[in-house]
């Protein structure tokens, strides 16, 4: 059915049964109501008219989760025409956005005013409300993920106020909403510490599994920010070495837009992308087509702003899960889950991606209290494979309390969660008192956070 808008007042509402999905394809919901709100102040009074209503009401960003976190019950609050630019303090780096923003588009706004994030993961289309909710990275021994940059919130409630949380006010609100999934209110807008814009010098290579592994931290001591990607069935790497230099425009030396062409859009996407889909339809084909794979990048090595090296393009669908492991059990983690794939008759045809964070203090970061190793492992959609192997990584990980990614499939819930998250006890009792009605509530949550 199509969905049919309706503007009423400031809000543009869908009154027609909507459909969503989100960018894997592997979540869906149909016949729900859609509501974007033109403005930041419309978000309270729609959260307690839901309340009123005895109505669920699930926030979503750009649909970048893959599990079910974003999935609505009811009504599903689009923020997109909330990505505004509030303020920016050149001199304190203090920059405050609003939740609908893109990370790409806040990165273009940052250039112009010679800023920049201090790290970033290697996507830039979610919002900046869904990456600091769900505890998003990027990989570096001394830097923490996104919400470590976050010094302020706003956060919309379902009684229809909104708090203003700080270090000065509501301290305790903004320690566990940065991470907050979606489950105390809706971030409305982000108050983040940048920097001043720099560059990364990169080097990018292959290489063997083993003599990787053996070198790996003291590469991660001695490199701002190192990432290896292990293409199962192989012994082969592609390493990916950053390390942080002053922006000078007349030293940088990008990629040329022919080489950037064919190492991002030919072989990483295009190419890797037909592999994926000829492995689906002939799965015999996966394990030789992996050889390839391993060794269609070439190494290479450029300089350019910081986030369009951290950043590359994803157009092959796949779906995900991602542990996090205290730092000294990582490559044990690693090690064990490569013996796992050898010994199986699985065809796995993504490659398996390692990264490092620093510890954090925020309530639900996966890095929360302890320095990390991120194995993320990933299949094409509907992999036959897929239960059988994230299964292997999640027992794996779960040896040595490894902590899912909040926005990447697994399948533990909340006894097995309050045993990994020390703070996440506070977390509950702050959600009773910010949503006691659970009007931000849908299933997934309720699995991983309780009724």
């Amino acid at each position: 059915m199509r969905a049919c808008w309706l503007v009423v007042g400031d809000m543009r509402a869908s009154q027609a049964g909507a459909t969503w999905r989100n960018w894997a394809g592997n979540q869906r919901a149909t016949g729900i109501e859609v509501v974007t709100p033109r403005t930041a102040e419309e978000v309270p009074r729609l959260l307690a008219d839901a309340a009123e209503r005895g109505r669920h009401v699930r926030p979503i960003g750009s649909s970048h989760s893959f599990t079910a976190i974003g999935v609505p019950r009811d009504v599903q609050l689009r923020l997109d025409h909330l990505d505004r630019v509030r303020h920016v303090d050149t001199t304190t780096g203090l920059v405050t956005v609003e939740a609908g923003m893109t990370l790409r588009a806040l990165n273009r706004t940052l250039d112009a005013f010679g800023l920049a994030l201090t790290n970033l993961g290697d996507i830039d289309a979610q919002t900046v409300a869904g990456a600091v909710s769900t505890g998003t990275h990027g990989t570096g021994a001394a830097y923490g993920g996104l919400a470590t940059q976050v010094r302020g919130l706003e956060l919309a409630l379902p009684d229809g106020t909104t708090l203003t949380c700080s270090a000065d006010e509501h301290p305790d609100v903004l320690a566990a909403a940065r991470v907050g999934l979606g489950a105390l209110g809706v971030v409305t807008a982000v108050t983040l510490q940048t920097v001043p814009a720099f560059a990364l010098h990169a080097r990018e290579a292959g290489g063997d599994l083993d003599e990787v592994l053996e070198r790996f931290d003291d590469d991660a001591a001695s490199t701002d920010h190192v990432e290896f990607y292990w293409f199962p069935h192989t012994r082969r790497v592609l390493t990916k070495h950053n390390t942080r230099v002053s922006l000078d425009p007349a030293a940088l030396r990008p990629l040329s837009r022919r080489r950037a062409w064919w190492d991002d859009d030919v072989l990483s996407n295009t190419v890797f992308g037909g592999l994926v889909g000829v492995g689906r339809r002939a799965p015999g084909l996966v394990r030789p087509l992996a050889r390839v794979s391993a060794s269609a990048l070439g190494d290479r090595e450029f300089s350019d702003v910081s986030h369009r090296v951290f950043v590359s393009p994803r157009r092959v669908r796949f779906e995900e899960m991602e542990y996090a492991v205290p730092r000294e059990h990582g490559l044990d983690v690693l090690r064990e889950l490569v013996a796992t794939v050898e010994r199986s008759r699985w065809r796995i045809a993504v490659p398996v991606e390692v990264r490092v964070a620093a510890a954090d203090d925020a309530a639900l970061s996966t890095a929360e209290g302890r320095d990390t190793l991120y194995v993320a492992v990933h299949t094409a959609p509907g992999s036959p494979d897929r239960p059988a192997y994230f299964a292997a990584l999640e027992a794996i990980a779960g040896d040595v309390g490894g902590r899912p990614h909040w926005g990447k499939l697994h399948g533990l819930a909340l006894p097995d969660l309050l045993e990994r998250y020390p703070r996440l006890p506070d977390f509950l009792a702050l959600r009773d008192r910010l949503d006691p009605q659970r009007v931000l509530g849908n299933d997934h949550l309720e699995r991983i956070l309780g009724a």
